[in-house]
């Protein structure tokens, strides 16, 4: 009976062995997954910030040209009421 009760034993160790290896094999695909995860990130971070610096460069490029537009309108309005 005790010879039985120690192989129950070692079958159930062997067991948890085997399940704690099959989760570190499952841990370590975990941990790449979440490294190609966070440098997939990491990239598109960057990539939204080089837009943000793009979107507002030619915000400010627009803006500057509406003024120069503005200028003019003002101009040829200054020049009709000179003529009259």
């Amino acid at each position: 009976m005790a010879l039985e009760r120690m192989e129950a034993l070692e079958a159930r160790i062997r067991g948890l062995v085997d399940l704690v290896q099959q989760l570190k094999e499952k841990n370590a695909v975990l941990d790449e997954e979440l490294r190609a995860a966070r440098d997939r990130l990491s990239k598109q971070n960057q990539t939204n910030r080089r837009w943000e610096v793009e979107r507002n460069d030619v915000r400010s490029r627009i803006e500057k040209v509406l003024e120069e537009l503005e200028s003019l309108e003002c101009l040829e309005e200054f020049k009709e009421v000179a003529l009259d």
